[in-house]
């Protein structure tokens, strides 16, 4: 599949209505998610996920802001102990929400399936970056996609467990 530039989005993504949909969606996807232990809405399969699927965690970061915790869906590939997700926001030219609260706060709860854990959110450097990002496309090939939607340059998040 070719990847698009920037001007070749599709020109719907830009409506405002898109965001709302896409916290209405996340919003459905948390409730599912935090009633089932994850059985339902623990597994993307839309776009590239369709046949595999993606593995799915919730994030709850204190908002940089206000201070209120909030939950996000999140795609997420596993990287020895460490959980790393991406700031992709469907190639959205603006970065999502939940990376600037976990900038601001990086001391976070992660939730995959029924397990809750205290971890440290941190993004990760040009060269982790570039070391994870052929596995992340790989995980999610619409990760790609997304980047090549915008100017931006999607970051990649790690999340490492907290030392006791």
């Amino acid at each position: 599949m070719a990847l698009m530039s920037p001007d070749e989005r599709p020109k719907g993504l830009d409506h405002p209505i898109v965001p709302r949909i896409m916290k209405l969606m996340s919003r459905a996807n948390v409730w599912l998610y935090k009633r089932t232990g994850g059985k339902l809405g623990g597994t993307w399969r839309v776009g590239a996920a369709f046949k595999k699927g993606v593995p799915v965690l919730l994030l709850t970061a204190k908002g940089a802001k206000s201070g209120i915790e909030r939950t996000t869906p999140l795609l997420y590939m596993k990287d020895g102990l460490r959980l790393v997700v991406v700031a992709s926001k469907g190639g959205l030219a603006a970065d999502p929400l939940w990376l600037g609260n976990v900038k601001a706060n990086p001391d976070v709860t992660v939730q995959v399936g029924k397990t809750v854990e205290r971890m440290r959110a941190r993004v990760a450097d040009s060269v982790e970056r570039a070391q994870l990002w052929p596995r992340l496309v790989e995980t999610y090939a619409d990760f790609a996609t997304y980047q090549a939607w915008t100017e931006r340059v999607i970051q990649v998040v790690l999340l490492e467990p907290q030392r006791s």
